[in-house]
């Protein structure tokens, strides 16, 4: 009944709060977030007035692990069922150019500000990896809604951003893969395990591409003739969860695998009907149900109290992932021939983190990434400060990247 209880709060409160994000013309997941965060502030202090009604409810357990387990799952193949990688080519010189930028910069301004600020441990290089990880990632959905509200989503600019941020994303998947086996080892690994763990990803990525470009689309396209929409559901999370555990045979972490599975459900390999049918039911399924108890258990696990120890090493994060996507971004944007004004609105645009950067943060702490120096105020602060910093990038981004490109040109 406790657990119950706790997933049914947890649940209510953050829909609600993703319905007012979204009205207030913010992502959703902020607004879940958020909740996660009051749910816990809410607790804390019930709890210290001696009025938390055990027995009606729990805020932690099997089944609301369980379920954000299930919404990182979805989110991750939704992430790869919305890419469509064949749009994403029509871009790709430009879009690659930037990514790489946005990707890059950050992700060695983050290892440097960890390394600096973080206290000298066997784990230092792998949680100051997991800062730089963190920068580099960007948040694809909030990039289009913005774009879409100023009617440039079918024009260069809007394409090169859109296929930036898919890049940035497939990049920051890649960087994952290998942040995954930096924790497994708990320091910086040799040359030999260097090349053994980038040999493995690449055996990965092979064989899941061509599985997912010859056998996948034959398979399903026999399903589809019995025009039954469980059994298309059923072979794509069969592929998914096939995939996640191929991932993790090979030393990576299982989402890069539900991630690959989206990315070949395409409507050119699989049929637009059946794309249409399973990308309306997982999209539902993440949106509705899964991704808000997601967000709600990373904002529960935020200790505001802990990121007081640390405001300098807060502001920096905030302050570099915003200069860091802005930098990256936007000088490969002028060498491709945007206007400056445009140059710095994409990297504001890129600056958003979103579901991916909370991904990571929740399976660095799964992984006990920082279990053996929590007692450090500092390593203690770093998932929260990781957070909020997604959330006040998330919430800046938009705002600079309208206020720029309003009075930019369209139709570039």
């Amino acid at each position: 009944m406790d657990a119950l209880g706790g997933l049914f709060i947890i649940f209510v409160i953050a829909r609600l709060f993703g319905e007012g994000a979204e009205r207030c013309r913010q992502p959703a997941e902020v607004g879940e977030l958020v909740a996660g965060v009051l749910i816990g502030l809410g607790a804390a202090y019930l709890a210290t007035h001696g009025l938390s009604p055990h027995g009606l409810w729990a805020l932690e357990g099997p089944l609301i692990e369980l379920v954000a387990q299930a919404g990182i799952f979805f989110l991750l193949l939704a992430a790869g069922i919305d890419m469509q990688p064949r749009s994403l080519m029509r871009n790709g010189r430009a879009g690659l150019g930037i990514a790489l930028g946005g990707a890059l910069v950050p992700l060695a301004a983050g290892i440097w500000l960890g390394w600096a600020f973080l206290p000298d441990t066997p784990e230092r290089p792998v949680q100051a990896a997991l800062v730089g990880v963190a920068l580099a990632i960007t948040a694809i959905p909030t990039t289009v809604r913005v774009l879409s509200e100023l009617g440039l989503l079918g024009t260069r600019l809007g394409q090169a951003m859109v296929a930036a941020a898919i890049f940035d994303d497939v990049i920051g998947l890649v960087l994952l893969a290998l942040l995954t086996a930096l924790i497994e080892t708990g320091s910086m690994p040799g040359l030999a395990d260097s090349l053994l763990m980038v040999a493995k990803a690449a055996a990965f990525f092979v064989v899941t591409g061509l599985l997912g470009a010859h056998v996948y689309p034959r398979i399903s396209r026999k399903l589809h003739v019995l025009q039954i929409a469980s059994a298309e559901l059923a072979i794509l999370m069969a592929v998914a969860m096939g995939y996640g555990v191929l991932a993790e045979l090979l030393g990576m972490h299982w989402i890069i695998g539900v991630f690959m599975a989206g990315l070949f459900f395409e409507p050119e390999r699989v049929g637009a009907k059946a794309y249409n049918e399973m990308k309306l039911i997982i999209g539902g399924l993440t949106a509705g149900f899964a991704g808000p108890v997601f967000f709600a258990s990373i904002g529960l696990a935020v200790d505001l109290t802990a990121v007081t120890h640390a405001p300098l090493f807060l502001a920096a994060l905030i302050g570099l992932a915003m200069a860091g996507k802005m930098a990256g971004c936007g000088v490969p944007a002028l060498a491709l021939g945007f206007r400056p004004r445009e140059a710095v609105a994409i990297g504001a645009g890129m600056s958003s983190r979103g579901a991916v950067e909370l991904v990571v943060i929740s399976i660095a702490v799964e992984r006990g990434l920082f279990a053996s120096a929590s007692d450090d105020p500092m390593v203690a602060a770093l998932p929260s400060a990781l957070i909020l910093m997604a959330i006040v990038t998330t919430l800046a981004a938009p705002l600079a990247m309208s206020l720029l490109l309003r009075r930019s040109p369209q139709g570039r």
